[in-house]
């Protein structure tokens, strides 16, 4: 490990995870954390239990094509609450604002927060803000918390088997690429290529009452682990997400690549930025990993939804090389997808 921080370390790849592994889970080591889900499932706390999580938001431009810092900022902790298998009810906004930031700017963020609440059926009922001097900040940073009720337990990747199926809610890649050709200017007004930054509260909500429909008719409940696990693929996509599944597993994980929707504007922005759509981050995609007989029918239950109309299956669980991501290209051969190995793309969320 390097003797300072650099910008590898907030990629979400090999270097964010050796950061874990090094510094935060040997000083906070507990049953609860050691999970590393999107979310913390609270199950003491009476009741069904809670899910509660945290994210801090550091994107450039603040303003993207399909979204803003302010959207973002409850889409990513709404979407860690789904992920756990939780209703989010309740969040926190924190500000932390650079002297001189306009207040114009101030007022379109904040009222792009309350917009989204509202679309999400959430509420802020708390927060923060603070203020640095003029070239100690970036204009704007928001952190905000969420508690959300457990509607679902989610086995996690310990409940994966081999012959399970992988299955995408959506296109993969758009929100990191759309992030980073705003920011080269390289996007003009009105521009097809546009984040896919979005709430997942109804679409994960769909996926789980699909499961349990089905397990109802033989017998079975929402909480007979049908769906093993739930992650939105955010910083290191979904190469380095499914890889976070296999790591030191006995199973693998092989991706049909010609099953897996990408947008042709995404793939021409990825070949002249020299990126690979696999390891850009999605804001508003969910990854499911369920039994297989369940597959066709929370795929129906997602493609009923606007959000949902290119979700896939786009492979399965195997046994063939354990804890490996391996891609079936459409020449019959495989290439395996590691981690993300470095900065990509830096301050994309």
């Amino acid at each position: 490990m390097n003797d300072r921080i650099t910008l590898d370390y907030g990629s979400g790849g090999l270097k964010t995870s050796e950061l874990i592994d090094s510094v935060l889970l040997p000083a906070f080591d507990n049953p609860l954390l050691t999970e590393l889900g999107d979310g913390a499932v609270l199950a003491d706390t009476g009741g069904s239990g809670l899910v509660f999580s945290t994210d801090s938001f550091v994107v450039t431009p603040w303003r993207f094509p399909g979204g803003d810092i302010g959207k973002l900022s409850v889409c990513g902790t709404v979407n860690d609450l789904c992920m756990a298998g939780g209703t989010p009810r309740y969040l926190s906004l924190s500000l932390i604002l650079e002297e001189g930031f306009p207040i114009a700017d101030l007022k379109e963020i904040v009222a792009s927060v309350a917009a989204e609440t509202r679309k999400c059926g959430v509420i802020i009922v708390t927060g923060d803000t603070k203020v640095v001097e003029s070239g100690k900040g970036d204009g704007i940073y928001i952190n905000t918390s969420g508690i959300g009720l457990r509607r679902a337990v989610l086995p996690g990747k310990s409940g994966i088997r081999p012959g399970d199926a992988v299955l995408i809610s959506g296109t993969a890649g758009c929100h990191g690429t759309a992030v980073m050709m705003a920011r080269a200017g390289l996007l003009d007004e009105g521009s097809p290529l546009v984040s896919d930054c979005a709430p997942l509260h109804s679409i994960s909500a769909a996926v789980l009452e699909a499961a349990q429909q089905t397990s109802n008719t033989s017998g079975g409940s929402a909480d007979a682990g049908a769906v093993r696990i739930l992650r939105d693929p955010t910083r290191g996509g979904v190469a380095t997400t499914l890889n976070e599944f296999s790591e030191g597993m006995p199973f693998s994980i092989e991706l049909i690549q010609n099953d897996i929707p990408v947008d042709p504007v995404v793939e021409a922005a990825c070949d002249m930025l020299g990126l690979d759509p696999l390891y850009c981050a999605c804001e508003g995609r969910m990854l499911v990993v369920c039994a297989p007989e369940k597959a066709e029918a929370v795929l129906a239950a997602m493609r009923t939804l606007p959000e949902g109309k290119d979700a896939a299956r786009i492979g399965t669980v195997t046994e063939d090389m354990p804890g490996k991501v391996l891609l079936k290209t459409p020449i019959g051969g495989h290439r395996i997808l590691t981690k993300l190995t470095g900065m990509q793309l830096p301050r994309i969320c």
